[in-house]
C-alpha cells in the first residue's frame, strides 16, 4: 500500500516558517527515539496493532497463591532459570522484567540474584515466594515457541492491555501515515526554520513504538497550522495540535496521554515550541480499566475534536493583557510572582534580546520564562520553570 502521504500535493516551498526558539522543549520523544532499536518501529498503528493484539491472544492472567509457584533450575545449565506454574503444562521463562517483577515481590536484590548460577538464584527466590506475605500474586504467560512469564503483579493489578490504548488512538487517527488529520509528524529544516509534514514514514522517522513490555505512540495534526498572532517580525506564530501516550499491560510504567500545541518537531523528535501542556495518568490499579474508559480515552477524542479557539484567544488575551511599563513594574512582577533576583534579571534579558523590547505583557514574560528554562540544566529546575510560566497563561486564559 502506498504511504498516505504521498497523495498529497507537495507545495513549491514545502512546509511552514516556525519559531523554534519560542516556547518550551519537550524531550520525551526523542528519548524514545533514540533507545528503540528497528524491531520496535513501527511504520503504521494497524502494524503495531496487529502485532500488540496478537501477543494479547496469545497470554493469559491468573491469580495463585504464591508458594504454588514452583522455581526450578539445573546444576547443568547453570545459566537457565524456569517457574512450574499451576495449569501450565510446561516450565514457563521469565522475561528480564517479569524477574524483576518477582525479586520486588519477595524483597530480593535482582540485580545480585542474577550474577549468582541459577540453582543458587532459584533457592533464594523459592524461599522468598514460599514464604511470602501477601500469599496471592496474578501472573500473566504468553505462548509462542515457548510460554513467557510477562509479568509478575499483586492480585489487584488492574491491566489494560496495549491494544486496548492503539484501538483508542486508530479511532481518531486512523492508520497515522495522513489518512486522517493526525500522522507520524514531519520533520523541522533548520536551515530554513520551516517545518515540513510530507516527509516519508521510515524506521529512522516514524514515532510508533512497542516493545516486549510496552507501546509509545506519538502524532501531530501538522498538515493544519494555528495562527495565534504574530512574531516580532511581522510573521504569523504559527502551531500545531499534537499528542503523545504511552502504556505497558506488563505494569514497567503507567497509562498516561500528553496533549500540547508545538511549533516543530526535529529529525531527532524533540518537541520544540510547546505550550498548553496537560497530562493524564492512570496507575494500574484495581479500577484502571474503568478509569481509561471514563476519563483517558474521552480525554484523547475530545482534545482531537475540539476547536483551537481557547488556545488562540489564551494566547491573544495573553498578548494583550500589558502589566509591566516600567523597568520597577517589570522587576516587582517577578518578585512578586516568586523569582529570585537573579532570575528576574535573567528573564528580563532574555526577553530584551530574543524580542527586541522589554517584557510588558504576560505573553512577554512566559516566553522569557520558557526560554530560560531551556537553557537550565538541571531538570527539577527546569520544569519548575516551565510550570510557573504554564500557571501564568492558565491565570489569564481563565
Amino acid at each position: 500500500m502506498p504511504n498516505a502521504l504521498a497523495r498529497r500535493a507537495v507545495p513549491a516551498q514545502p512546509g511552514y516558517k516556525v519559531d523554534p526558539s519560542r516556547g518550551s522543549r519537550i524531550g520525551r520523544v526523542s528519548s524514545e527515539w533514540f533507545r528503540r532499536p528497528a524491531d520496535e518501529r513501527y511504520l503504521s498503528l494497524s502494524d503495531l496493532h496487529r502485532s500488540v493484539q496478537s501477543r494479547a491472544a496469545r497470554s493469559r492472567a491468573r491469580t495463585m497463591e504464591s508458594r504454588e509457584v514452583c522455581v526450578e533450575a539445573r546444576r547443568e545449565d547453570a545459566d537457565r532459570l524456569t517457574l512450574l506454574l499451576p495449569g501450565e503444562p510446561d516450565p514457563v521463562v521469565p522475561t528480564h522484567w517479569s524477574f524483576s517483577q518477582i525479586c520486588q515481590l519477595v524483597g530480593a536484590p535482582s540485580g545480585y540474584l542474577r550474577g549468582l548460577p541459577a540453582p543458587i538464584a532459584a533457592i533464594n527466590l523459592q524461599y522468598g515466594l514460599t514464604n511470602h506475605r501477601s500469599e496471592m500474586v496474578k501472573t500473566y504467560t504468553t505462548e509462542g515457541g515457548r510460554t513467557e512469564l510477562r509479568a509478575v503483579t499483586g492480585p489487584d493489578y488492574g491491566r489494560i492491555h496495549d491494544h486496548e490504548l492503539v484501538e483508542a488512538v486508530m479511532r481518531i487517527a486512523g492508520d497515522g501515515t495522513g489518512d486522517t488529520r493526525w500522522k507520524v509528524p514531519g520533520v523541522l529544516s533548520w536551515s530554513t526554520m520551516r517545518h515540513n509534514p510530507l516527509v516519508d514514514i521510515t524506521k529512522d522517522t516514524t514515532t510508533l513504538y512497542a516493545s516486549d513490555r510496552d507501546v509509545f505512540l506519538f502524532l501531530c495534526d501538522d498538515l493544519n497550522p494555528i495562527e495565534a498572532g504574530r512574531l516580532p517580525n511581522g510573521e504569523p506564530d504559527l502551531y500545531f495540535r499534537g499528542f503523545y501516550c504511552w502504556i505497558s499491560e506488563v505494569g514497567s510504567r503507567s497509562l498516561g496521554i500528553a496533549s500540547f500545541y508545538l511549533r516543530a518537531v526535529c529529525q531527532n523528535r524533540n518537541i520544540w515550541g510547546a505550550e498548553q501542556f496537560e497530562e493524564i495518568t492512570i496507575r494500574h490499579s484495581k479500577y484502571a480499566a474503568n478509569r481509561f474508559a471514563d476519563e483517558a480515552a474521552p480525554a484523547l477524542e475530545t482534545f482531537a475534536d475540539s476547536s483551537a479557539s481557547g488556545f488562540i484567544a489564551g494566547i491573544r488575551a495573553a498578548r494583550a493583557r500589558i502589566v509591566a511599563r516600567t523597568d520597577e513594574d517589570r522587576t516587582d512582577f517577578l518578585r512578586h510572582r516568586g523569582f529570585s533576583k537573579g532570575e528576574t534579571a535573567k528573564v528580563i534579558e532574555t526577553v530584551l534580546a530574543e524580542e527586541g523590547h522589554p517584557p510588558a505583557s504576560v505573553f512577554d514574560f512566559v516566553q522569557g520564562i520558557t526560554a530560560v528554562a531551556r537553557s537550565e540544566p538541571r531538570q527539577d529546575a527546569r520544569l519548575e520553570l516551565e510550570m510557573r510560566a504554564k500557571r501564568l497563561m492558565d491565570k489569564v486564559a481563565a
